[in-house]
């Protein structure tokens, strides 16, 4: 699991990179965006990624990578706008934008070595398409958490969702990696 763990942190380094100069470029705009509003960004990302999988192409110059990077950006957003709720104020200082991301990112690295642990790294044998699909099913269950107003009767919230979908997509960026097919530069 050692090499998973540095897997983990260089696939994270490189969203973390992007969210950091997206901040300079935008600031937090995205503050004012309430949650389901980015599951649905998220949703898109995740059909984008099915449709090139499917069609074995796509027609904008970015491929995949970028798209998983995404969902983990927009995720970790998700989770922040869950603890702190969205605002008209969108003047969240870099700094504490990038503590409430090294938090998150920490908790779903954890949920990972856990999961990972008790699944003997199962997720290795899996199809990259695989992952996609349950990141759209996690977004789909998302999506009728948000219109039950939150609620659930036996099942895990919508942060539990939105973190194992940042370790779906992490999963999914380590074995494109692997694979040689993770570029980055039209981020």
């Amino acid at each position: 699991m050692a090499n998973t763990s540095k897997q983990y942190d260089e696939a994270i380094e490189a969203c973390r990179s992007i969210f950091e100069k997206k901040m300079k470029d935008y600031g937090s705009a995205w503050r004012i965006l309430r949650t389901s509003s980015l599951t649905d960004q998220i949703y898109i990302k995740a059909k984008r990624i099915r449709s090139i999988e499917e069609k074995g192409m796509s027609k904008v110059q970015e491929g995949i990578v970028p798209e998983f990077i995404g969902i983990i950006n927009y995720s970790i957003m998700a989770l922040v706008q869950l603890k702190k709720g969205y605002s008209e104020e969108t003047n969240m200082p870099v700094e504490e934008v990038m503590e409430e991301y090294n938090t998150f990112v920490a908790t779903a690295k954890g949920l990972m070595e856990n999961k990972n642990h008790d699944y003997d790294e199962a997720w290795r044998e899996m199809r990259t398409s695989s992952l996609t699909d349950l990141i759209l099913q996690k977004l789909l269950r998302i999506k009728q958490i948000e219109n039950n107003k939150g609620k659930t009767l036996v099942s895990e919230g919508i942060d539990a969702n939105y973190l194992d979908m940042i370790n779906y997509a992490v999963f999914a960026l380590i074995q494109l990696k692997e694979n040689g097919d993770f570029e980055t530069e039209n981020n």
